[in-house]
């Protein structure tokens, strides 16, 4: 009766095993902001900077990062908010994968600097300071991470 009921167990187990699919493969999601855009999709193709923000309605954080953009528009410095809802085909067409993504462009609308998900108002200005007049941020900043 001992052997049946082990021979019972380890049918069981086999079977339990067989029946186990493995775990899927890990596929984490690279997210990658775009390195040149084409200054026509945005406002003021003309001007020297843009500052660009790809933004959702639904997303929170993305709000706060547009507040944190708008007072860097100048004469010299475009900024545009990119709501997927409002920009779906710009989305699109530069493959954005997270929201908040914001760009840096140069005249030409090669992306100079990006930065997705939050970044702090004290990176933005340093970086665009820095962009405009080289030598405007002092050495070690750029490496500084503000928490907030």
């Amino acid at each position: 009766m001992l052997v049946l009921a082990v021979v019972v167990v380890a049918v069981a187990a086999a079977l339990l095993a067989q029946r186990r699919r493995p775990d899927a493969p890990a596929n984490p999601v690279e997210h990658v902001a775009p390195g040149q855009l084409d200054r026509a999709d945005f406002v003021d193709p003309t001007s020297p900077w843009l500052v660009a923000v790809f933004t959702s309605s639904t997303c929170d954080t993305c709000s706060s990062v547009w507040e944190r953009v708008v007072p860097l528009g100048s004469d010299a410095v475009a900024t545009m908010e990119v709501e997927v809802g409002a920009h779906a085909e710009l989305h699109g067409r530069y493959h954005i994968t997270a929201v908040p993504t914001t760009v840096v462009a140069d005249a030409d609308g090669v992306v100079v600097r990006s930065y997705i998900g939050p970044v702090t108002a004290t990176h933005l200005w340093g970086a665009l300071a820095e962009l405009r007049e080289p030598g405007t941020v002092p050495d070690g900043c750029s490496a500084h991470t503000d928490p907030h």
